[in-house]
């Protein structure tokens, strides 16, 4: 090798560096320590208690019932026909028949072959604490049901549909007295509630 040809690698070495360098500047004008702090954004994680809390949200079922709509209750039962007969004295069909379901007991129908899920809990009867939880997620509420309906996530809307099951019965399950927050009803109001 002769000497320019050092004076080649010498020079192409120099300059490597030198840019290494100056990108480092760069960089860190614009991408400082500091500013790691303050990049990207922020996601907000809920504490394990405050899950917890949320869960276990107690739902007014008597104020959402008295507010509930039968006749979208009756509309949001066009899904469940496929499956189910509200009307006295229907067929089964790859549900049992609904007709008085709220005023019975799980697995009502002797005609009917439910999932195994459902025998374990024969005789158990229904309220409408059990059916909203039912609604919301069949799966989850009775592990192992044949029943392949996602649910109803809206409140309203299993309330809805809670109250026409509850008009498709011969023996009508009265409607759940709402919760009252003693503290913020005078203690007349609160009696006169509990008395309707």
């Amino acid at each position: 090798m002769n000497g320019l040809e050092l004076n080649k690698i010498a020079a192409a070495i120099f300059i490597a560096g030198i840019i290494a360098m100056v990108s480092g500047f760069v960089s860190r004008a614009f991408y400082g320590p500091d500013d790691a702090k303050t990049r990207g954004f922020w996601v907000e994680v809920p504490e394990e208690g405050a899950m917890a809390a949320k869960e276990e949200e107690i739902i007014d079922l008597g104020t959402l019932m008295a507010a509930a709509d039968i006749a979208s209750g009756e509309k949001l039962a066009k899904k469940c026909v496929a499956c189910h007969s509200f009307e006295k004295g229907g067929a089964n069909k790859v549900g049992p028949n609904l007709w008085g379901v709220l005023s019975d007991v799980f697995a009502h129908k002797k005609d009917f072959a439910y999932s195994k899920a459902f025998e374990a809990r024969k005789g158990e009867a229904w309220n409408y604490e059990k059916m909203y939880a039912f609604l919301e997620n069949p799966r989850k509420y009775v592990e192992g049901t044949k029943m392949a309906f996602a649910g109803l996530k809206k409140p309203e809307q299993r309330a809805a549909l809670m109250a026409y099951i509850n008009s498709m019965a011969d023996k009508k399950r009265p409607f759940p007295a709402p919760v009252v927050n003693a503290a913020s009803v005078d203690p007349e109001a609160a009696a006169a509630i509990a008395t309707q």
